[in-house]
């Protein structure tokens, strides 16, 4: 990446404190992410400090922002993980990551790849038609069991849709079947 997380931060913290996607939910998220992940990093008592509603948001970022970078590299590296964890967008519109995807192009934002579905690409009218010699296949099946005339006629209504050779066996089976 070229340059320390630390100096990143150094550099995004004026960025982070004026942006206003990073209200009170989100400034709470990143803080219980780095104490409960990462006790070692920010304490139960700095996260409590943190944490204070009474004091605004864009001054408990700043004193964290602060504290994160007196803290070292490992700090602000986790600093960045919950950040990105959260808050993907703003993560990715931050001026050093903005920076490192124009000068080295490797830090593109995650692109959506649509999955095809293999099933889907066929036509609806393929559908109807598996569909109709499913159905033509299952009448006749139950209707040669059967021995209804009533059947054989459903069997001969149900040709009207198919294709020429199948629609001939349909009408013989039911034609046999009339003459018994």
């Amino acid at each position: 990446m070229g340059d320390s997380f630390h100096d990143q931060l150094a550099e995004d913290s004026a960025f982070l404190r004026a942006d206003h996607r990073l209200d009170t939910e989100l400034v709470d998220k990143v803080i219980l992410q780095l104490n409960r992940i990462h006790p070692q990093i920010l304490t139960d008592k700095e996260a409590t400090r943190f944490r204070n509603l009474d004091v605004p948001t864009r001054v408990r970022l700043g004193e964290l922002l602060t504290c994160l970078q007196g803290k070292g590299e490992e700090a602000c590296r986790e600093f960045y993980r919950a950040l990105h964890l959260h808050l993907e967008e703003l993560y990715y519109s931050l001026p050093t990551r903005l920076r490192l995807r124009d000068s080295l192009g490797t830090l593109k934002s995650p692109q959506v790849y649509q999955q095809r579905n293999v099933l889907n690409d066929r036509s609806p009218f393929f559908f109807l038609g598996c569909f109709s010699i499913a159905v033509g296949l299952a009448l006749l099946y139950y209707c040669s069991d059967a021995k209804l005339s009533g059947g054989s006629r459903a069997l001969g209504m149900a040709a009207l849709g198919l294709k020429r050779r199948a629609q001939e066996v349909l009408i013989w089976y039911s034609e046999e079947n009339l003459t018994k």
